[in-house]
């Protein structure tokens, strides 16, 4: 007889499994961040290679995400979950020997490939093995590590880069990995979803539409926006988009299907993660150069005094997950985002080339509290705006339209970037980074009035009551005991 609640023993080590994948997961977004000055020293390269440094990893791990949770729910979530490790950890290994800026691109594409499997599998093995009256705790608490993650990725990656060498931030991932696979093989429940089908002409899509968009945004300062690469790219990855969406509409078993668009909840949580996504990636890429290009730290010192920001996620996401639970998420998320707006938009303000540091902890604080606020409750906001069935989907869904935003976000703001500033002087470089970070705030100040979309507390009560039958579909979806 299947158990119908998992035990306390296999739901803690789900969490520290899951939790530990997903900060590696999400660090790899923006470690790079602080260490691309050494980059561009040791292997060369110009703004267009920086930027797909960062963007060959989250455009891969966006484009796959989705096709990675359906993998999973086909073939088994713990047997994906752990081929996606396997292939991140070699992958790091591989981005730390490159030996030239082409190679180590490379690399971080099938960095992104390993995530883009692990990532999305790792909240549907959480919820599998959590009971439903702690499950709000602990994707809370998730959600704080993956937000940790991404806030301290520039000053691990600055550290690392300054005290040993850039090559660390990836040699770190490595026997971070070697343990997490027996853990995993050990200590993590297998689970299936019903009648899970691949979506490969859908995968395409969105890959092929995806990949040219980015291609034209990264390249059309240098290529020239008339050039006849930059322009297919914008059309052909438009009408590859257009395709897509008409796929999900129209497609018996579409890897995103998109009636799930039609609920406020999972609308207004998934538009927003890929608006906030946007302008905050994009802002980070400028601003962790900023620091060392333009102010003269070094890479340590750059890390450091984003503390304020990096520290956040860790003092407010815990009490962010909390009141997400007592009041509902639409408050907290809308709250975390006008607030991280309002932060980059006070960066925009003060920033010049010799600004202190004192006029920038202002910008640091909000945005931080802001990170916090948002990254929290989002996992659970969007888990409970779908059916049990449609858990791998939703995660798969949700972040994926965040790495979609981080790599366009790199893009646009790049573009913006290049075309009002450049690498030339400290003048250049702030001329670059303040439109830059306007727009990023504005962006970011759309994202607070879409999750003003998300229903209240009261109107996603009826998709609580659906909780309890979270961890039983993945245990009497195993293979049928023989008696």
């Amino acid at each position: 007889m299947n158990q119908r609640k998992a035990p306390r023993s296999s739901a803690a080590w789900a969490i520290v499994i899951t939790s530990v994948a997903g900060f590696m997961a999400a660090l790899d977004n923006l470690v790079v961040t602080t260490a691309l000055p050494s980059i561009r020293k040791d292997l060369g390269g110009a703004l267009e290679d920086l930027e797909w440094t960062v963007s060959a990893y989250t455009l891969t791990f966006a484009v796959l995400l989705m096709f990675g949770a359906a993998l999973g729910d086909r073939f088994g979530r713990r047997k994906l979950f752990i081929t996606g490790l396997t292939v991140f950890t070699a992958a790091s290994a591989a981005a730390a020997l490159a030996p030239g800026i082409d190679a180590l691109i490379a690399a971080r594409a099938v960095q992104g490939v390993g995530a883009a499997i692990m990532m999305p599998l790792t909240l549907t093995l959480l919820t599998a093995a959590v009971p439903a009256a702690r499950r709000g705790a602990a994707l809370g608490l998730f959600g704080a590590v993956t937000g940790l993650a991404v806030a301290s990725g520039p000053l691990i990656g600055g550290s690392l880069t300054e005290h040993i060498s850039w090559q660390w931030i990836f040699w770190l991932n490595v026997p971070i990995g070697l343990v997490l696979l027996p853990l995993a093989r050990l200590r993590l429940d297998e689970s299936y979803a019903p009648n899970a089908r691949l979506d490969v002409p859908g995968t395409l899509l969105v890959s092929g539409g995806l990949f040219g968009i980015v291609y034209a945004l990264v390249n059309g300062q240098s290529d020239g926006w008339t050039s006849t690469p930059v322009l297919a790219g914008l059309i052909v990855g438009t009408a590859l988009l257009i395709g897509f969406v008409h796929h999900g509409f129209t497609n018996k078993n579409p890897m995103l299907p998109m009636r799930l668009f039609r609920d406020r909840a999972f609308f207004g949580i998934n538009i927003a993660s890929l608006l906030m996504f946007l302008g905050m990636f994009g802002s980070i890429f400028l601003l962790s150069q900023f620091l060392q290009n333009v102010a003269g730290y070094s890479p340590t010192e750059a890390g450091l005094r984003m503390l304020p920001w990096t520290g956040m996620p860790l003092i407010v996401a815990p009490i962010a997950g909390y009141l997400s639970d007592k009041i509902g998420g639409r408050p907290v998320v809308a709250t975390g985002l006008a607030l991280q707006a309002v932060g980059l938009g006070l960066f925009a303000l003060v920033l010049e080339p010799g600004v202190s540091y004192a006029a920038q902890l202002p910008a640091l604080i909000l945005s931080g509290v802001g990170m916090a606020l948002y990254f929290a409750p989002a996992a659970s906001v969007v888990m409970s705006s779908v059916s049990p069935g449609e858990e791998g989907i939703a995660s798969g869904a949700n972040n994926a339209l965040r790495e979609v935003g981080g790599a366009l976000g790199i893009a646009v703001l790049g573009a913006v970037f290049a075309a009002q500033g450049g690498y030339e002087s400290p003048d250049a470089f702030t001329d670059g980074t303040v439109p830059a970070l306007w727009i990023g705030a504005g962006v970011v100040a759309v994202a607070a009035l879409t999750a003003l979309m998300i229903p209240g507390r009261s109107a996603a009560a009826p998709a609580d009551e659906q909780a309890e039958s979270l961890v039983s579909p993945a245990s009497d979806e195993r293979e049928p005991a023989t008696v």
